[in-house]
C-alpha cells in the first residue's frame, strides 16, 4: 500500500456506540488514529480481538486521506438521495392557500406566517426550498398528500385529488429542478439529469373512502405508496395511536394490501398499530415505513418494535428514519407529554384547569414552566442511533431515509432542513459506514424495494385481474 489511509473499527451494541477505533496505516506500518504511535500489526488484531464480544456488530470503512463530507459528496454524487416522506404541500395548501403564494426557487427559512394564512394554519419556518433540496444532495422525494384523519368518506377522496393535482402543479412550476417520477428507473435517470424526482405518498387509507377502484385511480395519478393509516384507525386498519378496534387488518384490508401489491404501490406502515404492522404476512412485495425509528431506543408507538424489525429483514423491506424529536429521544417524548398535561392542568375548556378562561395567566404560567423545565436536546447522532440500531436488528439492507420536514414543528439540532442530509451521513461515515452502505441508506434501499414491487405486479398482472370486492361483503362491521 502506497501512501496513507485510515481503517475505522467501529463496535455497535443495542444501547448504542460502544467503540470507534481509527487505524491508520502508513508505509512504515500502523497508527492508532489518536496514539500516533507505531505498533506491531499482530499487536493491532490481537487487541481487536481482545475487544470483540457477544452483541457486537462490526462495521469496517477504509479510506486514503478522505474526509466524511467528500465520502458523502462522492456517495451523492452517485447515488440519489430519497426521502420517504415530506409534507410540504399540505403546508402550502394550510397556509398559503395556492402556489402563487410561494416562490420555492428563494430561501423560504425565514418567511414570516402569510398574512391570509387560514386560521387552522400551525406556522413553522418552512424546511424546503429549492435551493435547500439541491445543497442537500437530495435526488429524490416523496411528497406526502396527506388529509387529515377526520375528513372521510367523499370529502377525503376530494380533498386527496386536490393536493395530489397540488404536487403536480408544484413539479410543474420548476421544471428545471423537479420532475415526476413512477418508477425506480425514472428516478435514476432524473438524479443523473440534475432534477429531484418527485414521487407522491398518500398518508392515509382512509383517503380512498374503502374503494379499490379509487386506489387503482389514485396510482394512475401517480400515487406509488399509501399509508394504511394515520393518526386514527379506520374502517379496515388499526392506527398506532388510537385503541385497537379490528387488531390489525380485517378481511378487506388484506384484499386493499394485495391490491397495492398487484398495482406495484408500495405499503407504508407507518403509523400503523403492530398488529397492523403483521401485514408483513399479508404481503407479497416489500414494505416500507416511510418515516418511523426504532422502538428500543424510544418506545413510541410511532417506532418499530424489534421483532417487526426481523419481520421487515424478512420481508427485504425498509425502515425510513424519521426526524421528529419525539420519535428520537424518549426523554424527549416525556418531556412533551409533561408540557401537555401542564397545559391541561393551566386551561382546560369549558370545566377544567387552574386559569380556566383566563388565557393570558395560563400562557404566563405555562412560560415559567417551561423556563423551570428547558426542551431535551435531540442531536444528528441521535438519529443516526435510530439507523444504527435498525442496521444491526434487520440489516443495512433494511434502512433508509424518512425525514417528515415540513410535518414537524421541530427537528434535531443541526438537522432543521432538506439541506442537512449530508451531516447526518457524515455522522454515519465518522461512525465507519463505507461508502457502499452509505449509497444503500441513501437511496439504493429504496430503488431495489421499488423495483422488487414493479416486478412483483408485472408478475400478478399477467394472472390477475382487479379486484372490485367491496368492504359490506367482506367486514362484518364497517363504520364510519
Amino acid at each position: 500500500m502506497s501512501g496513507q489511509s485510515t481503517v475505522n473499527i467501529v463496535c455497535h451494541k443495542a444501547d448504542g456506540l460502544v467503540l470507534r477505533l481509527p487505524i491508520m496505516i502508513t508505509p512504515g506500518g500502523l497508527i492508532p488514529g489518536p496514539a500516533r504511535m507505531k505498533i506491531n500489526l499482530g499487536l493491532v488484531w490481537a487487541a481487536i480481538a481482545l475487544i470483540i464480544a457477544p452483541g457486537c456488530v462490526y462495521a469496517a470503512s477504509t479510506q486514503t486521506g478522505v474526509s466524511p463530507a467528500a465520502q458523502v459528496n462522492r456517495v451523492l454524487a452517485r447515488t440519489p438521495l430519497i426521502d420517504g416522506h415530506n409534507d410540504l404541500a399540505w403546508q402550502i395548501r394550510d397556509c398559503f392557500a395556492n402556489l402563487e403564494n410561494l416562490d420555492l426557487r428563494a430561501d423560504t427559512a425565514h418567511l414570516s406566517k402569510p398574512a391570509n394564512a387560514a386560521a387552522d394554519c400551525e406556522w413553522t419556518p418552512l424546511m424546503t426550498d429549492i435551493p435547500r433540496l439541491h445543497a442537500g444532495g437530495v435526488g429524490g422525494q416523496f411528497w406526502s398528500v396527506w388529509v387529515p384523519p377526520q375528513v372521510t368518506g367523499p370529502a377525503a377522496v376530494k380533498m386527496t385529488l386536490e393536493q395530489i393535482d397540488l404536487v403536480r402543479a408544484l413539479v410543474a412550476r420548476y421544471p428545471n429542478d423537479l420532475q415526476m417520477a413512477f418508477t425506480a428507473d425514472d428516478i435514476v435517470d432524473i438524479h443523473k439529469a440534475g432534477r429531484v424526482a418527485s414521487l407522491i405518498g398518500i398518508e392515509g387509507g382512509h383517503q380512498i373512502d374503502n374503494s379499490l377502484p379509487t386506489l387503482r385511480q389514485m396510482y394512475a395519478l401517480g400515487a406509488r405508496y399509501m399509508t394504511l393509516t394515520h393518526t386514527l384507525n379506520n374502517d379496515w386498519a388499526d392506527s398506532a395511536t388510537d385503541n385497537p378496534r379490528h387488531h390489525g387488518l380485517t378481511p378487506f384490508g388484506r384484499v386493499v394490501v394485495h391490491e397495492m401489491n398487484r398495482l406495484g404501490m408500495l405499503v407504508d406502515l407507518s403509523h400503523v398499530s403492530p398488529e397492523t404492522m403483521k401485514a408483513l404476512a399479508a404481503t407479497v412485495s416489500p414494505v416500507i415505513f416511510s418515516h418511523s425509528g426504532a422502538r428500543a431506543l424510544d418506545d413510541h408507538p410511532r417506532d418499530v418494535p424489534d421483532d417487526v424489525l426481523a419481520l421487515v429483514q424478512q420481508n427485504r423491506g425498509i425502515v425510513m428514519v424519521n426526524f421528529y424529536p419525539d420519535y428520537v429521544s424518549s426523554d424527549r417524548a416525556h418531556w412533551d407529554a409533561d408540557r401537555a398535561a401542564e397545559q391541561a392542568r393551566f386551561n382546560s375548556p369549558p370545566y377544567d384547569g387552574l386559569y380556566i378562561g383566563q388565557p393570558e395567566r395560563a400562557k404566563a404560567a405555562m412560560s415559567e414552566w417551561q423556563k423551570a423545565h428547558p426542551a431535551p436536546v435531540v442531536t444528528i447522532a441521535m438519529v443516526a442511533d435510530h439507523i444504527d440500531h435498525i442496521r444491526q436488528v434487520a440489516g443495512v439492507d433494511c434502512v433508509a431515509l424518512g425525514s417528515d420536514f415540513d410535518g414537524i414543528a421541530v427537528t434535531p439540532l443541526g438537522l432543521d432542513g432538506v439541506d442537512k442530509f449530508p451531516a447526518l451521513l457524515e455522522e454515519l461515515a465518522r461512525r465507519g459506514w463505507s461508502e457502499g452502505d452509505l449509497a444503500k441508506l441513501a437511496g439504493g434501499n429504496l430503488l431495489r424495494v421499488m423495483r422488487d414491487a414493479e416486478r412483483v405486479a408485472k408478475r400478478l398482472q399477467k394472472t390477475e385481474r382487479p379486484s372490485f370486492a367491496t368492504i359490506a361483503a367482506l367486514d362484518t362491521e364497517p363504520t364510519r
